[in-house]
């Protein structure tokens, strides 16, 4: 589950790290008001106005702009709520903002010059451990750093059994060339970055860019987190951040009738039960020459009404040319699949998109005597490749 970057940086400052401080706007007028509050507050008289939303890259999408009075903030807020934002990140239709967050400005004058880093922490997959990821590079995009110069980029991993240690923090705070207090503060920042990783069970923290302040504070300036789903039932006060607006709406339609599904840029949908079947389904449709639209697992305890559904879902999608459904019949029924493919069509209406059907396992022959007998224009097969073969025959 991803959050906004406030919803991130108040999870972090409930941590212990320090954060730039700001207070989210959803119009105008609020945005004006947070202004005025922030100056009260901190002193700041310069505000940086940033739009909300579920992706990277929004300073170059416009949606990241510093305002130098109350009418800048106005001005800004104004262009930047309702307005698509266009980021690397997101599709060429862009995600519509309903907040801004106003900001303090960090980069104030001082003694020392302001430096900014990029911070991650996430799990290194490939060893099974978590690991934080760091660089001088700060505020730029992390993939052009490691493509142009990853000397750059520094990895520390963290023992599961003993957790971070004290000269991992100082051993970061070194190869990020500082020295003195800044030493001292980014060791401190380090610590409770992780700290806030591991007690929310999160799958990634990335802060781009961590700023050195010019009286050698260090803060964390963004926030993307992601959450751990799995974990939520641990964290239940944390569920309430969940934004839908920011997730593609079939998806949530999916999830909140017990379907695990992933639309896909494709024109065959997918019906299967199991992650891994649904997988080698998706595999085997690329073989034949077509595309996966969607990964949608079913689960274990399909009824007709929840495949039903799951057709409701996929045929929303006027990409797709055909719809594959691949079903083995272990915990789940190859009858209750069946019947529920025959009141799809019966309670849709006509169904203008060819329809291949494998059911093997439990009640499979009876599965297939349903969908025989019911004068449904649906195609059956034994084998997945059969089934693959079919879908290829009736996209050329």
């Amino acid at each position: 589950m991803n959050l906004h970057e406030y919803q991130g940086k108040e999870i972090l400052n409930s941590f212990g790290v320090r954060i730039q401080r700001g207070i989210v706007a959803s119009t105008t007028k609020e945005a004006v008001t947070a202004a005025k509050q922030l100056n009260k507050e901190t002193g700041t008289s310069w505000w940086v106005v940033k739009a909300q939303i579920h992706a990277g890259g929004r300073g170059k999408g416009g949606g990241v702009k510093l305002a130098k009075s109350l009418d800048d903030v106005k001005s800004i807020a104004n262009d930047i709520l309702g307005m698509h934002l266009v980021t690397p990140q997101t599709s060429n239709e862009g995600k519509l903002v309903h907040q801004v967050l106003i900001a303090e400005d960090v980069y104030y004058p001082g003694e020392s010059e302001t430096s900014e880093y990029y911070m991650s922490v996430l799990l290194n997959r490939s060893t099974g451990r978590n690991m934080i990821m760091y660089s001088t590079e700060g505020g730029m995009d992390i993939e052009e750093v490691a493509d142009k110069t990853p000397h750059l980029i520094f990895t520390e991993e963290i023992d599961p059994k003993v957790g971070l240690q004290g000269f991992q923090c100082r051993k970061i705070a070194f190869n990020l060339g500082l020295s003195g207090t800044a030493f001292k503060e980014m060791t401190k920042f380090v610590s409770a970055l992780y700290a806030a990783y591991d007690g929310i069970d999160a799958s990634l923290f990335e802060i781009n860019p961590v700023l050195k302040t010019s009286d050698n504070k260090i803060l964390a300036v963004d926030s993307k987190v992601a959450l751990d789903g799995n974990a939520l039932y641990r964290h239940k006060d944390y569920a309430s951040l969940r934004d839908k607006r920011e997730e593609d709406p079939t998806e949530v339609e999916a999830g909140e009738h017990g379907l695990n599904f992933i639309k896909l840029e494709g024109n065959v949908g997918c019906m299967v039960n199991g992650a891994g079947l649904a997988m080698a389904t998706m595999d085997i449709i690329k073989q034949a020459g077509g595309n996966p639209a969607n990964f949608l697992d079913v689960g274990g305890t399909a009824d007709a009404a929840r495949v039903e559904q799951a057709f409701r879902i996929i045929i929303k999608d006027k990409g797709v040319k055909a719809i594959l459904v691949n079903i083995f019949g272990g915990i789940v029924r190859c009858d209750r699949v069946a019947q529920g493919v025959v009141d799809a069509y019966n309670n849709i209406g006509e169904i203008n998109i060819p329809i291949i059907v494998r059911l093997q396992g439990t009640n499979a022959v009876e599965a297939k005597k349903l969908i025989d007998e019911s004068g449904l224009k649906v195609t059956s097969a034994i084998l997945l490749q059969e089934a693959a073969n079919k879908v290829k025959e009736v996209l050329t």
